[in-house]
This record gives structure tokens, sequence and C-alpha cells, in this order.
């Protein structure tokens, strides 16, 4: 029997992509797997908008709280161990959803993408120039050995990242960007927002967390060493909260910078996954969204 197509449903965050991954769950016989770097983190609940256990309604959830905060996420991780499970949901004739909206990390499941590796001491010797010499220097030395790079990035630690696996494979970084050709057979299904509807949605959404106790969330996360990691402190809301424990920032400031910044991060989403063609378009308010979106996955 032919193996079916692994399901992808995407979108910006505050879409309702958690709810219909575990609808189509119910309808196909399927289970879901996270694709949200930030739900990785154990004890990152409220902040990441993680689906509850009575939210699941019976689903099996995959990739779900599997890293301490003080852990650095890898998606080169995340490739391996979500196409171990879809593997294995498949060859017990269920259905792989893949819910989530970190770009980079739906790709590396569905599509032909190679991960270079990585070597701590030479990352430690290119940070330890980064805080001598700068990050011109450093992007002046990736404009010579990677200019397409150096043209697209402008963040120090991707642009160490491009320099890490340049001196360690001899290849520059950007001949490692992935194509859009699917490992295995996919079906991607993308939530088309009304973005005036999802801004106040979005704005909603930080106030609940904030009543429902975010603050004292990444109050308990800072004891456990939330800080030292080097991918949990910058998500959204816990970067501002953090601020708010050091004095800098009232908590009404710091709600205010995260809906700013969530609104810009789901901008960004929007552009990521409307560049992929592949992607099958369904109003995200549209009554019939469930079985739609069933139909195009049987």
């Amino acid at each position: 029997m032919a193996i079916p197509p692994v399901i992808a449903v995407v979108g910006p965050t505050g879409s309702g992509k958690s709810d219909l991954a575990v609808s189509l769950a119910l309808e196909l016989d399927g289970e879901v797997i996270n694709a949200d770097a930030m739900q990785l983190y154990r004890g990152m609940d409220i902040g990441t908008a993680k689906i509850t256990l009575a939210e699941r309604r019976g689903v099996l959830h995959h990739l779900l709280d599997t890293l301490d905060v003080t852990e650095e996420a890898s998606v080169s991780d995340f490739q391996q161990q979500a196409r171990e499970l879809i593997a294995d949901i498949h060859s017990r004739g269920r259905r792989a959803i893949l819910a989530g909206g970190s770009g980079l990390y739906v790709r590396a499941a569905l599509d032909v993408l190679e991960f270079p590796g990585t070597d701590p001491q030479l990352r430690r010797q290119l940070e330890t120039e980064l805080e001598t010499a700068g990050m011109d220097a450093l992007h002046a030395r990736l404009r010579e050995v990677d200019p397409v790079s150096a043209g697209r990035l402008s963040d120090a630690r991707r642009i160490i990242r491009a320099l890490e696996v340049h001196q360690l494979t001899g290849r520059p970084f950007s001949s490692y960007m992935p194509r859009r050709a699917y490992f295995q057979p996919a079906v991607q299904i993308g939530l088309a927002v009304d973005r005036d509807v999802l801004r106040e949605r979005l704005a909603t959404r930080v106030h609940s967390m904030v009543d429902n106790g975010l603050l004292e969330e990444v109050r308990r996360l800072d004891a456990a060493g939330l800080r030292q990691g080097k991918t949990a402190p910058r998500a959204l809301g816990y970067a501002q909260f953090l601020k708010v424990l050091d004095g800098g920032v009232t908590v009404d400031e710091a709600a205010e910078e995260t809906i700013v910044a969530t609104r810009q991060f789901a901008r960004r989403q929007l552009t990521w996954f409307r560049a992929d063609p592949r992607i099958t378009w369904l109003d995200w308010q549209d009554p019939r969204l469930v079985p739609l979106a069933a139909a195009l996955c049987r």
C-alpha cells in the first residue's frame, strides 16, 4: 500500500494551526508533530500558547516539551526526530500531521535539506572574535568567502554560523539553502488570515497570557536558567518579561512590546509561507475549514 503524504498545517501565529491539526487528526486517524521551535521547551506554556491536554482532545502530540530552557534548539536534530516520527506514524497506518509556524523547521521535515555539522571550539573562537573585532569585521570576512550569505544575513549569530560552515566544509553557507523539493510526498495547508482581525486577535491573546500568569512563568523559568539558554530567552514574550523582572519596564509596557513583536513576527511568517507555491491556502474562518482541509489530504 502506498504511503500517504505527510500533512503540514502552516500559517502565522494565532491563526488556529493547532486546532485545525487536531481536527484533521480526528478526521483522518492522525497524530500531530509540533513544528514550533519554542514549544519544544518544557515550562514555556503560556507564552508560546502551547496546546493544552484538554485542547488535544485525545490526539497524540509529539515533540512538545523535549528541551530544557538552557538547551539550544537545533533544526537538524528536529529534522531527524520529525522524520523518524513520520516514518513510525505511517508504519502504523496513521497520518502524520505537522503543525507549527517555524518555517525552517517545517521545511527541514518536508524538504530535501542538508545540514552541515558544527564545531563548538570553532564556534567559541568566532564568538570571541565577534567580541574583540566586532560584527562589521566578521561580516566583511563573510563577504569575501560567501557574498550571497553576506547579502542576506545581518544577525551576528547567523553570520557566525555561516563562517563556521565555510571553515568546516569549504563550501559557502548559501550552498546549503533549501530547494523546494519534497523529501517524500506532502500536502501543505496554509491558513489565510484577515490581517486586521489577526492584529486584534494577537493583542487580545497577549493580554490573556498576562492575565493567565505569563510573568510568573517567566520568573519560574528564569530561576531554572532561562537566561543561560541560547534559543529560549529570545522567545516572544519571554525576552520582554525578563525586562520586567529586571525593573526595566512595567508589565503593561512589556505587554505592548510583546504585541508589537508578535505582529511583526506574524508578518514575517506570512512572507515566508506565501513564498512557497506548493501551499494550498484556506480561509481560517471558513465554517467548512475542516472538511475542506480533510478533502485535500485524502
